[in-house]
């Protein structure tokens, strides 16, 4: 049996999207949207695919690329994917050292790589000198089966509206998202200032379901939203749920995020997913309100070149 590394080729996106949602299945994967990525990733980006073959099949595959949207320069980052009972052939050591050549060659100093919460997964980046750092919470809610907290009417003052009401102009989503996204917590910090880029690689992005996304608006002014992503078949994603600074403490991403799971259930999606920071309790406690239990954890792991 031999395993090799090369690049991935479009004619990969059927197989790539198999591996990806039986190693991950609280990810959404498409071909559609891994071509995307490939095709309008951002040139300061850095950005490779790569997948290794044993004997012609593809067991395992890795995104790498350099974080450009921080104010921390040289931040890499990477996380492969094998198959379920196709680990330990060297698949996962090889990707590992093809894209850390190919980070430091594009300036990374400090590589960063999410560790599934087990321990092969764990003694794999330790004995390759990776260091833990935070976890991450991924959570489940069965849409078929499970039951939703009821609809509830907005406030005065509060409208509920959905990302295809902003089609034509999307810009006050883009402010607000960049808002959110600057107080995530995590180890990347992220400044969305790139208007285009966001369109691409967001707002126009295969994934991102616009009909889905719901945003609660404040006389008028978009003040809360919960961006959805789906496969387009069962699997619906939350993006990113959050409430920009100054409407905070009224129960607003609640109130969206309660809206949008609703409508993904009606349209026929069965299993919802989500991912929060272990240190944030707010989201997690929302979460747990709605139904989600955690269904794996990942730990992000750092090495510094």
């Amino acid at each position: 049996m031999t395993v090799i590394v090369r690049d991935f080729r479009p004619s990969d996106a059927e197989a790539w999207t198999r591996v990806r949602r039986a190693s991950v299945p609280w990810m959404v994967a498409t071909p559609e949207q891994i071509v995307h990525d490939l095709t309008h990733a951002h040139p300061d980006k850095h950005y490779r695919l790569l997948v290794a073959e044993e004997d012609g099949e593809i067991i395992a595959t890795a995104q790498a690329g350099i974080a450009h949207d921080s104010p921390e320069p040289g931040q890499g980052y990477f996380t492969p994917h094998t198959l379920p009972g196709r680990t330990n052939r060297g698949a996962g050591s090889l990707l590992l050292r093809t894209a850390e050549e190919h980070l430091a060659g594009a300036g990374a100093t400090v590589l960063y790589a999410w560790v599934l919460d087990n321990p092969e997964s764990l003694e794999f980046a330790r004995k390759r000198g990776y260091e833990p750092r935070r976890s991450a919470h991924f959570q489940r809610l069965d849409l078929a089966g499970g039951a939703l907290p009821p609809r509830q009417d907005p406030p005065p003052g509060v409208e509920l509206r959905t990302g295809t009401d902003f089609a034509d102009d999307p810009r006050a989503l883009f402010e607000a998202d960049s808002e959110v996204t600057a107080d995530e917590p995590g180890d990347i910090t992220s400044e969305l200032d790139d208007y285009e880029d966001w369109l691409t690689n967001v707002w126009r992005h295969p994934a991102f379901d616009q009909g889905l996304t719901s945003v609660a608006l404040v006389d008028g002014k978009v003040a809360a939203f919960s961006a959805a992503t789906t496969d387009g078949e069962r699997t619906y994603l939350s993006a990113m749920t959050g409430t920009l600074r100054r409407f905070r403490g009224r129960g607003l991403a609640k109130l969206a995020k309660n809206d949008s799971l609703h409508r993904a259930r009606a349209a026929g999606y069965t299993d919802a997913y989500t991912s929060n920071d272990s240190g944030n309790g707010p989201m997690l406690a929302v979460n747990q309100w709605f139904g989600y239990r955690v269904c794996a954890t990942e730990v992000r792991h750092v090495r510094t070149l």
